[in-house]
């Protein structure tokens, strides 16, 4: 009976890719194949196994141009803190989720991290909505799930409470870039709480990243804004949670497989990583690296 479990022992992939168990050893020796080594053993995570699967059954494109190892899109503290940490040379360009998915399309990012939220479904990072739908090769990885909430001032001053009280005279918003996940998050729940999302009084300046918003929050240019509690711990504001949410990495198949990916997805399994999670607060890694989309 062919095991169902989230990683295979080495007679397992074998026996799951039908090559012997000497083949599969030589493979994981030369990093050709994707495993790790648990108290000596070798295991093989499923998951990983069909992506190579299918990677060697499209053969590689010579005639294809190969995407630079770039990080898009939204930025996120965890994330930026393993990409330096991992050595994975991933250079950083995060201008926001929608700014990912279109780098990531036009072949200018090898990955891109997304959280946007289509408001009619409720659901987040549809390929289809995001209008990757035609990308035949396209691969989205949990990265984990978030805690997203309202910065708040240190102490709260102006003792806020929830969105409803954002619409209170006085009260400073800052914003993020219209095609940011927080930006659509944020006009997301005000509509679910009945309020106007013009009725509030943003600040003049945008916020170009979840630190951005929060220095603005904590240098008094904003009274409150959108974001994740992993910021607002890390500036030094007070936060109301609102909402957990998936935040996701997109990429080519054929770029799962490149150094840069495979060392930062690595270093997720030290258990540094999950110490630093924990540290920065507002994740749930329960999911993290699983694939949610496999085109």
């Amino acid at each position: 009976m062919e095991s169902t479990a989230t990683y295979l022992t080495t007679i397992e992939a074998a026996a799951y890719l039908r090559l012997k168990e000497r083949k599969l050893y030589d493979l994981a020796a030369q990093g050709v194949i994707p495993c790790t080594r648990v108290t000596g053993k070798l295991l093989f995570p499923r998951h990983s196994l069909d992506l190579w699967l299918m990677h060697h059954l499209e053969g590689d494109r010579a005639d294809r141009r190969a995407a630079p190892p770039v990080l898009a899109g939204s930025q996120d503290p965890l994330l930026e803190w393993a990409v330096r940490e991992s050595g994975c040379d991933l250079a950083l360009l995060c201008h926001g989720s929608g700014d990912g998915v279109r780098r990531l399309a036009e072949g200018d990012a090898m990955l891109a991290g997304v959280h946007l939220l289509d408001p009619e479904s409720g659901a987040y990072n549809d390929p289809a909505r995001l209008g990757l739908g035609a990308m035949g090769d396209l691969v989205a990885l949990r990265w984990g799930r978030r805690r997203q909430g309202l910065l708040i001032a240190p102490g709260n001053p102006l003792a806020i409470r929830g969105l409803a009280d954002l619409t209170r005279p006085g009260v400073v918003v800052a914003r993020r870039q219209p095609d940011a996940g927080a930006e659509r998050l944020l006009r997301y729940l005000l509509a679910r709480q009945g309020v106007e999302a013009e009725a509030l009084c943003f600040a003049h300046h945008l916020a170009l990243s979840e630190d951005d918003l929060a220095l603005a929050v904590r240098q008094g240019e904003a009274n409150v804004g959108l974001g994740v509690a992993a910021a607002a711990r890390r500036q030094g504001v007070d936060f109301l949670p609102l909402h957990w949410e998936p935040f996701d990495l997109l990429m080519r198949r054929r770029d799962y497989f490149e150094a840069p990916i495979q060392r930062l997805l690595a270093f997720t399994r030290e258990p540094r990583f999950a110490e630093r999670a924990a540290a920065l607060g507002g994740y749930d890694l329960s999911e993290q690296g699983r694939v949610v989309y496999n085109a």
